[in-house]
């Protein structure tokens, strides 16, 4: 249900990969026009920041769209509404004054400049860990929500200094504790997605979703425990008349019901897709018996296990 969500977002980060690699190559270029002609004035420097602001938002943004398709994605729209706010504020220092940064005169732009961009860079931070969250392991998630706390701590004491202009900050506590939680920041970063891998790599990590080509060419997938489970067979790409084939049950197991509810709650849900011959197809087609397709392929399914 997810698919017509996930093109538009996946054209936003082509969109914003192809932003920030023409920002780099045009702040590039500039920088070699201006070693080789000898001259570097206020316009070059404008289209030059301005190339950098947008590579910096494009880099910021793709961070953030990682997550608007997940169940986060309030976290992904406010970071991508805090880089833009960012990008804005930027650029009007560089373009809203007759010099460079002097378009700001009561400094309340550069003030907002500053808190933005600790938002995003906080925000970009958490949802690349939040990336994370469908781990189930708890350590993981013990861990993930501590350096998310801590991501928390050190923005907001960052921005209140830039907010009270200096009023809050001042104490040389504040600025401990402010480095407790920078440490705390970085461990975690560090040490999460590490951790995440190591026990991934042990088969100690169950993944929520996730796929596992099988040796003859058929693709178990793991579906989440409150899901159902379901298998599917299509006919072989040779004949696209063939109808598809497929079947669904709640247990991973097969019965003879659809959607029947599981007796075994020790049982991992698995969903199923087999790659069948059209003859094959119309095999299972006629043991079904005019019944549905689905029920008949889970009945031969736990017959051959059975009997196996």
């Amino acid at each position: 249900m997810t698919a017509p969500a996930a093109s538009p977002v996946r054209g936003a980060r082509r969109a914003m990969i192809v932003a920030v690699v023409a920002s780099l190559l045009v702040a590039s270029l500039c920088g070699i026009v201006a070693l080789l002609g000898g001259g570097f004035g206020d316009l070059q420097a404008r289209i030059v920041a301005t190339t950098l602001i947008v590579a910096a938002f494009g880099t910021s943004a793709l961070c953030h769209l990682a997550v608007v398709t997940r169940a986060v994605r309030a976290l992904g729209f406010a970071g991508l509404a805090a880089s833009v706010g960012a990008a804005g504020a930027a650029l009007w220092l560089v373009w809203g004054g007759d010099g460079l940064l002097e378009g700001d005169g009561d400094g309340s732009v550069l003030k907002s400049l500053l808190v933005a961009t600790i938002v995003a860079i906080s925000l970009a931070h958490a949802n690349l860990l939040l990336l994370l969250a469908e781990r189930r392991r708890t350590v993981i998630r013990a861990g993930l929500g501590l350096t998310l706390a801590a991501i928390a701590v050190v923005a907001t004491m960052l921005a209140l200094p830039v907010i009270t202009d200096g009023e809050v900050g001042d104490s040389e506590w504040y600025w401990r504790w402010f480095g407790v939680a920078g440490i705390v920041d970085a461990l975690g970063t560090i040490a999460l997605p590490v951790l995440a891998l190591v026990l991934r790599g042990r088969g100690h990590e169950p993944a929520a979703t996730g796929t596992r080509p099988a040796s003859d060419g058929n693709t178990a997938t793991r579906a989440p425990a409150h899901g159902t489970a379901s298998a599917g067979a299509r006919a072989d790409a040779a004949d696209p008349a063939a109808p598809p084939a497929a079947v669904t049950g709640s247990d991973g197991a097969g019965g003879d019901g659809v959607g029947s509810p599981s007796t075994t709650s020790d049982v991992a849900p698995v969903r199923i897709v087999l790659d069948l011959p059209a003859d094959l197809v119309a095999r299972l087609d006629a043991a079904a018996d005019g019944q549905a397709r689905d029920a008949a392929a889970l009945r031969v399914l736990r017959n051959a296990l059975v009997q196996g």
